[in-house]
């Protein structure tokens, strides 16, 4: 009697090794898949690392609906990935792996410890309990000449080519390229036929052309508790402290409206910021405070005593006005209510926190699949959406993590 034919193992390739392409790995050889991890750096997942020098925020508590429009024009398709993989999912994930987290005043979401490297640690642990290897020092540079396989090339130049059953791209975006997202994955795309939006430079600082005698004595130092407009975009504005730079001004709230600048810059050439110095009072409030005060004050007392404005704050006021600030109580207060600054640009890209642009949704179904190469699935900051800091964007390198895996089993299955 012959002996039976046992079906082959199923495997799986995951190309980059940050939270997206690991937690991809994991679904995948949960679900009994041969999986190798392909990373260019000799040790992952960088960035996640890098992040936890800040205290690692992983998600917000935010109810759903204000949490999903923190993506903006990509929250429709980001929604999957949050119904797979939400920010509830991760708090378990990470209990399960020995770090259990913690919810902050402002509802942003950290592991117990406020590092990276426990939770990296227990994660590597268990990603090799479940049979994945990871092979660093690799770097893919394409797909091979029938299209079928992928291309790697190791760090002493040798190239190599593997075939796997399903593929799993999570290659980052353009930003810290130190850290392995150099964009580097662009060209082939596009040789390939495969529409990518330029990646653009998102969470990122911009520039201001301060006074050199501004920028010398308050470089770090930060605008507190204001709230961040963009002129001629009605409804975008964020609160948090911002911080001035030698060559601009960055932090929370510059980060959360640098799509609305973008887009200015993109129309206009130039884009203006609004920088409201008291956003708890009303223009008449302030006036009114202004009128009590007192004749022999300077200018900066003046605002000091009113309005508890620093020297910060009214030195911004008159790099504003590229002057003295008018010693009048309405045109003060309206003044500190909506601070014009005029920007010039973003901060380069590889200065950004995350980056904006990546593959076209069209390119991609609903399971992540790229529909110009069958078996091959997309996930994290290669796919075309952009959020703020506050734990969006490891959420949803997360959740389209696991979307892409799932849809990979269920290509499998088929």
């Amino acid at each position: 009697m012959p002996t039976p034919l046992l079906p082959s193992p199923r495997t799986a390739h995951v190309i980059g090794g940050g939270p997206a392409g690991l937690m991809a790995a994991e679904v995948l050889a949960r679900a009994g898949v041969t999986v190798r991890v392909h990373d260019r750096m000799p040790s992952v997942p960088r960035k996640l690392l890098l992040a936890g020098h800040g205290g690692l925020n992983l998600t917000h508590t935010e109810e759903p609906d204000r949490f999903l429009s923190r993506y903006g024009d990509a929250a429709e398709r980001i929604a999957p990935a949050l119904e797979a993989f939400g920010p509830q999912d991760l708090r378990d994930w990470c209990a399960a792996l020995g770090e259990p987290t913690v919810v902050g005043t402002s509802g942003r979401v950290f592991p117990q410890s406020f590092r990276a490297t426990p939770l990296v640690r227990a994660w590597l642990a268990r990603l090799g309990d479940l049979g994945v290897r990871l092979e660093r020092r690799q770097r893919w540079t394409g797909w091979s000449d029938d299209g079928a396989g992928l291309r790697l090339e190791s760090a002493d130049g040798t190239t190599s080519e593997v075939r796997g059953d399903v593929t799993v791209l999570a290659l980052g975006g353009a930003s810290w390229p130190r850290l392995g997202a150099d964009g580097g994955w662009v060209v082939p795309f596009e040789e390939r036929g495969v529409r990518v939006a330029a990646l653009r430079a998102a969470n990122v600082g911009v520039r201001v052309t301060w006074s050199e005698e501004f920028a010398h004595r308050f470089a770090g130092t930060p605008l507190k508790n204001v709230a961040v407009g963009v002129r001629g975009r009605p409804g975008v504005s964020a609160r948090g402290d911002a911080m001035v730079t030698r060559s601009g001004v960055e932090g929370g709230p510059v980060y959360a409206v640098g799509a609305a600048v973008r887009s200015a810059l993109d129309a206009d050439g130039r884009a203006v910021l609004e920088v409201d110095l008291r956003p708890d009072q009303t223009v008449d409030r302030l006036a009114a405070r202004l009128r009590g005060g007192r004749a022999r004050d300077s200018v900066s007392s003046w605002l000091r005593r009113g309005l508890g404005l620093d020297a910060v704050g009214a030195a911004v006021l008159r790099e504003a006005l590229g002057g003295p600030v008018p010693r009048d109580p309405e045109a003060a207060a309206a003044l500190v209510k909506a601070v014009p600054l005029e920007v010039t640009a973003t901060m380069p890209i590889d200065r950004a926190i995350s980056s904006a642009g990546g593959v076209v949704w069209d390119e991609v179904d609903d399971a992540l699949m790229l529909r110009r190469v069958p078996g091959t699935f997309l996930a994290g900051e290669m796919l075309d959406w952009e959020a703020p800091t506050g734990g969006y964007l490891l959420q949803a390198c997360f959740g389209t993590g696991v979307l892409a895996a799932r849809g990979a089993l269920a290509w499998l299955d088929r």
